[in-house]
């Protein structure tokens, strides 16, 4: 039987319907996972960080994720570590050759590169000063953590000056310019484990809350971060704040189109899942200008 054009195949609804449906597949354990958008996340809402919960926990951060009504945030949460001295990699979105790549996160040993895509506490862009394992016990800098309830703690302030701004992606004429250092370069080829369970929850939570859309919420969701996974009615969960710069919002009710694809071959996590841009690249906004500090507010004593 003769195969069918992928061009001719999306001209057909019953074919978009299926394409509306794979783009739903999160993005965090996914990095095979093809997705076509027509414009750049929106940049870094501002909010604080929840308390932790518990001693063990690690911070993951929020991020900008694609589904089928377009971007949606995705709440930093505390997240168990999949084994004692998992550190988590942040996934990043990027610019490269007229294409968004989204790189997914992953555990591993050490930190690697994410874009140098400035997080928030501790994820300054490069490296991790969040805290560090010891004995199998993990300690915390109270500096940018909130946590006064666990034991394990030490105080190292930071450069509160580093990679001052709100871009969410890396590359383009706008975007983040930062390149893997060696020492990142040797931790993206470590072993790497991929998303735990309840990250993928999380994650499918918030694609299923229309609360979470940039066309929702413009930017500023209310569920910028949450305690623990998923938990998106718990009395810890605190919203965004202030009035972040980001990319020009698409009209609500429209989101920019997209197409899925899923190749045949697998990615180990942390590698690159293409996301082409459709059109002309200078019809694309590339990302926001850089504006004032870092997005996530406040230091913790």
């Amino acid at each position: 039987m003769k195969a069918k054009s992928p061009i001719g195949i999306l001209q057909r609804p019953r074919a978009l319907l299926i394409v509306v449906l794979l783009v739903c597949v999160p993005l965090l354990g996914n990095a095979a996972t093809v997705v076509s958008v027509s414009i750049a996340p929106p940049a870094m809402p501002v909010y604080v960080q929840p308390a932790i919960p518990g001693p063990g926990y690690i911070w993951t951060p929020g991020y900008w994720a694609y589904g089928p009504a377009g971007y949606y945030w995705v709440p930093g949460t505390w997240v168990l570590p999949p084994y004692v001295g998992g550190l988590w990699t942040p996934g990043y979105w990027a610019w490269r050759n007229g294409a968004y790549l989204w790189n997914a996160g992953y555990w591993g040993p050490h930190v690697g590169f994410y874009g140098g895509v400035n997080y928030g506490f501790g994820y300054t862009g490069v490296g991790y000063v969040g805290g560090y394992w010891n004995n199998g016990a993990f300690y915390y800098n109270r500096a940018v953590n909130n946590v006064t309830t666990v034991q394990n703690t030490y105080n190292t302030t930071i450069n509160r000056n580093v990679n001052v701004n709100r871009i969410s992606y890396n590359g383009g004429p706008r975007g983040v310019r930062s390149d893997p250092t060696p020492a990142e370069r040797e931790a993206m080829n470590e072993r790497h484990a991929e998303p735990t369970e309840t990250q993928l929850q999380h994650e499918h939570a918030a694609v299923n809350d229309r609360t979470m859309l940039a066309s929702v919420n413009h930017g500023r969701p209310s569920i910028a971060a949450t305690p623990q996974p998923g938990a998106f009615d718990h009395p810890g969960v605190v919203s965004a704040r202030g009035n972040p710069s980001h990319n020009k919002a698409y009209p609500q009710g429209n989101p920019p189109s997209a197409h899925v694809q899923h190749n045949a071959q697998s990615h180990p996590p942390g590698e690159q899942a293409r996301v082409h841009a459709q059109g002309a690249a200078a019809s694309h906004p590339q990302g926001p200008h850089n504006g004032g500090e870092p997005h996530a507010e406040g230091q913790h004593r």
